[in-house]
């Protein structure tokens, strides 16, 4: 089944339940239908067909969603892209996607302008959301209903941040995405009807599982255009929110907010997190925050999306746990310049490089013409995700970061994340993240970039912390640098190559000793 039979079938089954909230905006699944069937109509007069890549640069709100909808009526490949990109990554993406049409909003609106320019038009359909284009799309006469599209064919394509390098194209199928958002609900204990906080970037995969998961259930995705903690926290409130699926630092935000005592978050009793490790400390503070029934660590990627799953991250902080529904994952000799195989299994309880197969059934089948990229991932048969993690006593999965954030120093490995989660214990700590700078004589000194909750917060506390913790003396941090704010993506990544590049502005009146 495609995905635009989905939604007609959730329309059938529940046309007067609410689907979709942005701002004063709310719409039934009844009322919904018809205007996704009419700007389907618009974007099918203006040239836009089976097959086409249309490239979406908006922020979460209604049209952003409607569009994805109009997409799977026509067979149109929806591909987002993050709307604070620059002229330069929209023009590349523009060329790689061989995209027919671009969507872009008054905050994007320059970038896109430039970067349609830059390529001289590239005979792009354009669409302003913000300029008056969405309404005439929805004024436009209506589809009948979702075209016959095989299920194997692509839906969605979604770009990797790009992290290092060029982003890279990751097409996903609507049966891979259709068996992702349904193995998604079953492994995250959803419930039929239940309400998601559409915090995460529509141009990510978790955002866009998200609003699947959502329509999937007859349940209401409540739009949240750009994070802000206070507002979430507000719409979790007025609209009763059951489910957050968010990635910690979002987490970290609300619980750490000034006002979060003023808000009611009792209704979201069913929270996951992706994208990155959760701390101990921030961990047992959303267990007693929001006491939640159920509380899931989901790791996955874009490319595969589901590798393990753990609920029950309350009694083990940390652990990503088995592995998911129909999936395998194996952990493997690292090897950041791609020369390990699958077969290079390390020990129990070694840490190695995390890996799983390509015949899942939530896979994609490789990178958007990017051979290059395809030779570093995919393997005989196997996808290498670039994570390092190991398999604990009861067989279950712990991250511990990435193959190139691995620090070694004077020939010991050191995970950042194990330093991290040590440091976010410290009550002097908001945040911190771990990187390993050169050093003549160790090769690699460990350093890390705090953002500080007190201003006793120093070199030597925390230096004294770390020796009056589990952690090894040797893989305490050396150095310490107090800044305003740690660097994330639009996902809220941590992004370790802007430290190491310099990319943080110091604190005044703390004392750094890198």
């Amino acid at each position: 089944m495609n995905l635009g039979t989905l939604f007609h079938r959730s329309w059938l089954r529940e046309p007067d339940a609410l689907a979709i909230v942005d701002g004063v905006r709310r719409r039934s699944y009844g009322e919904w239908y018809p205007e996704i069937r009419a700007v389907a109509g618009g974007l099918s007069q203006r040239g836009l067909g089976c097959g086409d890549r249309l490239l979406v640069i908006l922020a979460n709100r209604y049209e952003t969603a409607t569009l994805y909808w109009a997409c799977q009526m026509l067979g149109v490949v929806f591909t987002p892209f993050n709307w604070r990109a620059g002229v330069d990554e929209i023009a590349y993406v523009i060329g790689n996607a061989e995209a027919a049409g671009i969507v872009f909003e008054a905050r994007s609106r320059e970038a896109a302008a430039g970067a349609v320019g830059s390529l001289g038009g590239a005979g792009l359909t354009t669409f302003d959301i913000d300029d008056g284009d969405f309404e005439t799309l929805a004024a436009s006469a209506p589809v009948d209903g979702p075209v016959s599209v095989d299920e194997g064919e692509t839906c969605l394509m979604l770009y990797t941040s790009g992290t290092t390098g060029r982003p890279k194209g990751v097409p996903r199928s609507h049966r891979a995405e259709r068996l992702a958002a349904t193995h998604c609900i079953a492994l995250l204990h959803y419930r039929y009807g239940a309400s998601t906080l559409g915090a995460m970037p529509m141009f990510h995969t978790m955002g866009v599982r998200s609003m699947l998961m959502s329509t999937v259930l007859s349940g209401a995705l409540v739009c949240l255009p750009a994070w802000d903690a206070a507002t979430a926290m507000e719409l979790v409130e007025r609209e009763r929110i059951d489910t957050l699926f968010l990635v910690p630092t979002m987490f970290h935000d609300m619980l750490h907010h000034s006002d979060r005592g003023t808000y009611d978050l009792s209704s979201a009793r069913n929270l996951a997190y992706a994208g990155m490790s959760m701390t101990t400390a921030l961990t047992e503070l959303c267990a007693r925050e929001f006491e939640p029934e159920h509380f899931t660590n989901f790791y996955g990627s874009s490319e595969i999306f589901t590798f393990a799953v753990c609920d029950h991250v309350i009694e083990k902080p940390g652990c990503a746990g088995r592995a998911g529904i129909g999936q395998v994952i194996r952990v493997v000799e690292p090897d950041p310049d791609g020369g390990s195989r699958p077969d290079d299994v390390v020990a129990a309880g070694a840490s190695g490089e995390i890996i799983a197969p390509m015949d899942g059934m939530e896979a994609f089948a490789g990178y958007w013409q990017r051979p290059d990229a395809d030779a570093k991932a995919i393997r005989d048969g196997w996808y290498f995700t670039g994570d390092l993690g190991y398999f604990d006593g009861d067989g279950e999965l712990y991250v511990v970061g990435r193959v190139d954030d691995m620090i070694n120093s004077g020939g010991e490995n050191i995970y950042p994340e194990e330093v991290e989660d040590v440091l976010a214990k410290s009550p002097l700590v908001e945040q911190a993240a771990v990187i390993g700078l050169p050093d003549e004589r160790m090769g690699a000194r460990v350093v890390a970039f705090v953002e500080p909750a007190a201003l006793e917060c120093t070199a030597e506390a925390l230096d004294a912390w770390c020796l009056d913790s589990a952690l090894a003396r040797f893989k305490r941090p050396r150095g310490y640098a107090f800044v305003k704010n740690i660097p994330r993506s639009a996902s809220g990544k941590l992004l370790r190559r802007l430290l190491r590049d310099g990319s943080y502005e110091m604190l005044d009146g703390f004392q750094s000793t890198l």
